[in-house]
Parts: structure tokens; sequence; C-alpha cells
């Protein structure tokens, strides 16, 4: 399973980055990444969105990510 999430996750974060341009043609502006980010910051939240999926189905697949939430949110369970 997580070689699965791995192989899914990560080319398309990676598409994504590479094609955000597209992507913003087709959705429009995204006005949250527009107010955090300034003007174009729709291609900028794109960007930390593919990135964001690459690292965290990088972490899934190695077991990082549960080792992190564990070390965060383990004293609260």
């Amino acid at each position: 399973m997580r070689l699965l999430v791995a192989l899914v996750g990560i080319p398309l974060g990676f598409l994504l980055i590479v094609y955000r341009e597209k992507v913003k043609r087709f959705t429009g502006d995204i006005e949250t990444f527009e107010k955090w980010f300034g003007s174009g910051g729709t291609y900028t939240g794109l960007f930390i969105v593919g990135l964001i999926i690459v690292i965290g189905s990088l972490m899934y697949a190695l077991g990082t990510l549960q080792i992190l939430f564990e070390s965060i949110f383990g004293r609260f369970f």
C-alpha cells in the first residue's frame, strides 16, 4: 500500500508543479491563494500544494510520516 501511494503521489505532485499554468487556466484564480500570496499567488499556491504532495507521499512510503504524527499528536491520544 505504501509503495502504491508513492507511485501515484510523487508523479501527481510533480505533474501539478510542472503543469500549474494549465491547471490555473482551467480553475481560474483561487482567491485564498491570491489573498495569502498576493498577485499571482495561485501559481505559488499550486507549487506549494504539489510540493506537499510529493514530500508527504515520500514520507508516507518511508514510514516517517507516521513517526512525525506520533511525536506531535501522540500525547493527545
